[in-house]
């Protein structure tokens, strides 16, 4: 019969993380890759709700501050856990070995007059679409309860005195401005789309189309989105590039709310 000193000396067996796995393997299923891409929508919805809208109507605020810190909530910890996935498969805080396309394949150059073009593209034609998301708010989705939905641009902040407007819009930029469409970009582009690259063209198609669905709190804007964003994720997807989109994506959001920020503090 084994002694317990023994027993204990056994050395102990350690099983991978099925889960881990499962989420750092090269393949997504079709499955697994729509819930990746919704299930933080419908939080950030769930955190809005629950924390943020109740917080800001509170001390007075802009619904827009509501949104801004329902999206940390949720987007932070998924860069966290991006870092926690790095650290399993590498032993250290790394985006490297989890996100794909980190590699710049396109040269500097190339890159800036990329970047700059498809900064133009988005925020030409995502504001040129303003009239159609409108229509399709008008016909469809008068039922969304939110605060502030539909309407013009600006339509989560009107009403509210100009110094509260600042502050709030002071607040936003770095996160609505920059880092939360950082993280967007490393989750959405860097992490999922490379683990559906098997649907060939159907992914950058797929992962656009999943991505605008993802913003469950704007639903009208769902078709506009797909056509300003497609041209950069298909490139990401062709170039295996991910500064692409992450110039055009928090490149846009970073001028458009810098020059919106400005226009309030001059006015």
């Amino acid at each position: 019969m084994q002694s317990m000193s023994t027993l204990t000396a056994a050395p102990e067996r350690v099983r991978p993380n099925r889960f881990v796995e499962l989420l750092v393997a090269d393949r997504h299923s079709l499955p697994l890759s729509i819930a990746l891409h919704l299930v933080p929508g419908a939080l950030v919805v769930g955190a809005y709700l629950l924390l943020a809208e109740p917080f800001v109507k509170a001390i007075g605020y802009p619904i827009f501050l509501a949104w801004a810190i329902a999206l940390t909530v949720v987007l932070v910890p998924i860069q966290f856990g991006l870092l926690w996935l790095g650290r399993k498969r590498t032993g250290r805080l790394t985006l490297r070995g989890v996100l794909a396309y980190l590699d710049r394949p396109i040269s500097r150059g190339k890159i800036i007059a990329l970047v700059a073009g498809l900064i133009v593209w988005m925020t030409v034609v995502s504001l040129s679409l303003t009239p159609l998301d409108n229509l399709i708010f008008d016909n469809f989705f008068t039922w969304i309860p939110f605060e502030g939905a539909g309407g013009s641009a600006t339509a989560y902040i009107d009403g509210y005195p100009r110094p509260m407007l600042v502050t709030t819009m002071l607040i936003c930029l770095p996160l609505t401005g920059f880092t939360l469409p950082l993280i967007e970009e490393y989750y959405f582009r860097g992490f999922l789309l490379p683990r559906i690259a098997h649907l060939r063209w159907g992914a950058p198609v797929l992962n656009t189309v999943l991505f605008s669905v993802y913003h469950f709190w704007a639903p009208w804007t769902v078709l506009s989105k797909i056509i300003f964003l497609f041209p950069g994720v298909w490139l990401v997807w062709r170039k295996q590039d991910l500064r692409v989109s992450i110039g055009m994506h928090p490149g846009t959001c970073l001028l458009m709310a810098t020059v919106g920020t400005l226009a309030l503090i001059l006015m």
